[in-house]
């Protein structure tokens, strides 16, 4: 009987980290929002203004998140208290944060929270 040939099994190869990763961006700008809010006085937070629709959208950010390869997504409240969801390719971040009156100053300041989806 012939002896059996095996070949040796490679591992399988290291992926390095992509940097172009929504989840990298996403890192990137929880750093940038936590240092912004960590400037506002005990009445404000964290607000973002959208000047890319045909009008100015402004909104009260609660929760950043990212689908990857190239999804970051923000939800938030109006000044109306109504919800939004801006999902937006990597390559088309472009918004202004700024200091907005809290929604609700009776409630304990809360941080911005943040959310891994797909």
């Amino acid at each position: 009987m012939p002896a059996e040939v095996t070949h040796p099994v490679e591992a399988s190869p290291k992926v390095p980290s992509n940097p172009n990763l929504a989840s990298d961006f996403h890192k990137a700008l929880m750093n940038m929002i936590n240092e912004f809010d960590a400037q506002l006085d005990h009445e404000h937070e964290v607000g973002m203004k959208l000047v890319s629709f045909g009008k100015t959208i402004q909104f009260h950010v609660s929760q950043i998140g990212y689908v990857n390869p190239s999804l970051i997504t923000f939800a938030g409240f109006t000044p109306e208290e109504h919800p939004v969801k801006l999902i937006q390719h990597v390559s088309q971040l472009s918004f202004l944060l700024m200091e907005v009156k809290r929604l609700k100053p009776e409630e304990p300041k809360k941080r911005i929270g943040f959310t891994i989806e797909g």
